[in-house]
């Protein structure tokens, strides 16, 4: 990997930082280019707004795209708070009934400073799931969809199992063993997996399609705790205007 940029190395072209939020488990990723200080943050939550303008502030970067990779269910995204920061806009892809600033679609480029995020649509978890590929450093943050020996549940919101395998095996499986990934959430304190690793131990997706479908359909899950007020609000940013 010594061609890629060091994410997690101190000093590198890359400000790297994964913040945690402890009640609903969720990772925040904080990215900014070193030299043009312009950033972007994925998957915000409304309860660590603060903490997050405050290192915005310290490390003296510039926010601009505020992503969520997917229509959250188990926590109220920090994007409409986030985005009254000057020069910050909230992005995410189409869902009905959404209001954003900005939607993305599959194949899309989002731009910081030096550095692209592709936009991979991974459907399954969600209809709108997408998976983001900073390339140039060998990483990918892959929301719900893909999780560190595991994955999003499928039983709502337009959810499939069927897809959810699709969309692991061509947009992210495809990427190089040795890409790093990082998820929405993790529940056991693991931070980061690999390609690599998760094509051979992860537990649900090393099976066949037919056994990946009768494990998520057997799952009997109850609804997240957040559900009915987090969707109604994440569909407009996390902020109740009525």
């Amino acid at each position: 990997m010594s061609s890629k940029v060091p994410v997690l190395s101190a000093g590198g072209p890359l400000i790297f930082r994964q913040l945690f939020e402890k009640v609903s488990s969720t990772y925040t990723y904080l990215l900014a280019d070193s030299h043009t200080k312009d950033a972007v943050l994925i998957d915000p939550v409304l309860e660590t707004v603060e903490r997050d303008k405050k290192l915005i502030s310290q490390l003296d970067v510039k926010l601009g795209p505020i992503i969520n990779t997917h229509l959250h269910a188990d926590h109220v995204t920090g994007s409409g708070l986030l985005k009254r920061i000057p020069g910050s806009y909230s992005v995410l892809s189409h869902y009905d009934g959404v209001k954003v600033d900005k939607i993305i679609k599959h194949g899309d480029v989002i731009k910081f400073g030096n550095f692209e995020l592709e936009c991979r649509s991974t459907p399954g978890h969600t209809s709108g799931c997408m998976t983001l590929v900073l390339h140039s450093a060998g990483v990918a943050f892959t929301g719900d969809t893909l999780l560190i020996r595991g994955c999003g549940r499928t039983d709502f919101q337009g959810g499939s199992a069927a897809t959810l395998y699709d969309s692991v095996y061509s947009q992210i499986f495809s990427l190089p063993n040795d890409y790093i990934l990082f998820p929405a959430h993790d529940y056991l304190g693991n931070t980061m997996t690999t390609v690599g690793e998760e094509k051979t131990c992860n537990p649900r997706l090393t099976k066949t399609k037919s056994e990946f479908i009768k494990i998520m359909n057997e799952l009997n899950l109850p609804l997240p705790k957040q559900m009915e007020r987090a969707i109604p609000l994440n569909l407009k940013c996390g902020i109740n205007d009525e």
